[in-house]
């Protein structure tokens, strides 16, 4: 089978069967050309919620299904690749977070959307990365432990300096791999190129940013901008897509580490397989991770709007 004739079945089979597919920013051009919704993981969530379609099938990584999960109890949710996992929101369990709130007693806990619902039964709010400066400014306690991220925890934090913040030394593998050397590079290859950096970077690479903020952020600001240039500072599956968006323009990868294979382990073959039903996996959540994670994204949608 062709790209295409896989693309059609594809189509005709969530029609069939009243699904609708979720995909990642960081999906591959093929699987946003047959997706309903395409953003970031809050987002599309969001939008799960809003569906009438009774399944879903997730295109992204574990914790965006399992947050779709949580907003859609009454839907069948799968991943469309079982394996797709993110390191970052694996890099901390209940147990090591409970000894951070012991540590941090009279801190609010605010959890980066990067993390297992099982995680955000612990927290009281959690953000996104568009969210996050938001959010924490609204929150009444002035004192905010930030996980798992402490890239994204130090960049809300320098917006707020009348809070104090405690940090968990996790975050994204990808983000946190680009050096200033990096920047360097790809300024002196493209002068006259904006550098679009996400705020999971390092801060002296942030600090070297046209503009800084979430997948969704930069892709926007790229589109409406009067640039002609761009130099992307996050996952590289987004210069295809601006590339695509923007024929007009010109993109750059900031390096070439910013690949997530976690996000290329899903393909459309699996989409594929999944509503054949040979593949996927079906997400299951307790009551208790139902509702204790819920709590906590609710929690961010009264602050966040």
């Amino acid at each position: 089978m062709t790209i295409a004739e896989i693309q059609q079945s594809i189509l005709q089979m969530k029609k069939e069967q009243d699904v609708c597919i979720l995909a990642h920013a960081y999906q591959g051009q093929e699987i946003l050309e047959v997706a309903d919704y395409v953003g970031d993981s809050y987002g599309l969530s969001v939008q799960a919620a809003k569906s009438s379609c009774r399944g879903v099938i997730m295109c992204g990584v574990r914790f965006m299904a399992e947050t779709c999960k949580v907003l859609c109890p009454d839907k069948t949710v799968w991943l469309a690749n079982p394996s797709a996992g993110c390191p970052m929101a694996e890099q901390l369990d209940p147990e090591c977070l409970q000894m951070l709130k012991q540590k941090y007693p009279d801190y609010t806990v605010v959890a980066y959307i990067n993390t297992t619902s099982e995680l955000k039964t612990e927290c009281d709010v959690c953000v996104t990365s568009s969210s996050a400066v938001q959010i924490c400014s609204r929150i009444e306690n002035d004192k905010i432990l930030f996980i798992p991220d402490p890239n994204l925890g130090r960049y809300v934090a320098d917006q707020l300096p009348d809070k104090t913040f405690a940090f968990y030394h996790g975050g994204c593998p990808r983000h946190v791999a680009v050096t200033l050397q990096d920047v360097e590079k790809a300024r002196s290859l493209h002068p006259d190129a904006l550098l679009l950096v996400h705020p999971e970077c390092r801060p002296e690479v942030v600090a070297q940013a046209d503009y800084v903020g979430s997948t969704t952020g930069i892709m926007s600001f790229a589109e409406k901008s009067s640039a002609r240039e761009f130099i992307i500072g996050t996952e590289n599956s987004i210069v295809e897509h601006l590339q695509f968006a923007c024929p007009d323009k010109q993109f750059y990868p900031l390096a070439v580490s910013l690949t997530c294979m976690n996000m290329k382990v899903t393909t459309l073959m699996d989409i594929y397989n999944c509503l054949s039903g040979r593949g996927g996996e079906e997400i299951q959540l307790s009551d208790a991770v139902l509702q204790g994670a819920g709590r906590c994204i609710r929690r961010m949608v009264e602050l966040g709007g």
